[in-house]
């Protein structure tokens, strides 16, 4: 009976916290908005202050947004393969809200060039034809690895990385890629992915990369 009447009066105290409880529908639809952002969705359509006892519409736009992104990344896989059966080495990189394609420069650019080898253009124009499909902003940034330049057309590596993206930029700009959605940038030696240590590390600083912003 002792057992009894305790059960009873648990109840009837959790049954009283729960009655005065009461479940704030603006910080319950924050806490979505913010677990929807976080996985790449966007914002929620009804951003006014909800009033208690109103039913919330909410909108769940993650599926569609993970869905392209699946997309992107088989386009880039494919571009990555077949640049690979060619003899340039690539790699596909998922960061945030950016996916980013490496293409190491080793057999891309004679030395101190910022123009590809003719043999390698026609693998960059099916680059942009794949890339340009999926109607997203692109970056293209330059990376050189820490040696000097030896050349009269630029001062240093700085100059030769941004050569090389705005000549890729161009290319782009040919094969219909929207010009509004293109940028280049040059960073020289200055973000490196290896310590310039040795030929190998060296190689995996020179490099071209194409950064796709999923966020919009």
């Amino acid at each position: 009976m002792s057992f009894g009447d305790l059960m009873s009066l648990l109840l009837t105290f959790f049954i009283l916290l729960y009655s005065m409880s009461s479940i704030s529908l603006e910080k319950f639809q924050q806490s979505i908005r913010g677990i929807t952002e976080a996985f790449g969705g966007r914002t929620l359509k009804s951003e006014k202050k909800i009033i208690k006892g109103k039913n919330v519409e909410l909108n769940f736009p993650m599926y569609p947004k993970i869905k392209k992104i699946r997309e992107v990344r088989k386009k880039l896989n494919e571009v990555k393969d077949m640049l690979k059966k060619n003899g340039i080495e690539a790699e596909v990189i998922s960061h945030g809200s950016t996916i980013t394609l490496r293409l190491y420069n080793n057999n891309m650019y004679p030395l101190g060039s910022a123009v590809p080898y003719k043999k390698t253009i026609p693998y960059i124009m099916k680059l942009c034809e794949k890339l340009k499909e999926t109607e997203l902003p692109l970056k293209i940034v330059g990376h050189t690895d820490n040696l000097p330049i030896k050349s009269s057309e630029f001062r240093n590596n700085l100059e030769l990385s941004a050569a090389r993206a705005i000549y890729i930029l161009r290319l782009f700009v040919k094969c219909g890629y929207n010009p509004k959605k293109l940028s280049a940038e040059g960073r020289g030696e200055f973000e490196p992915i290896a310590p310039n240590d040795t030929p190998k590390n060296r190689a995996k600083n020179r490099r071209i990369e194409f950064v796709l912003d999923l966020s919009v």
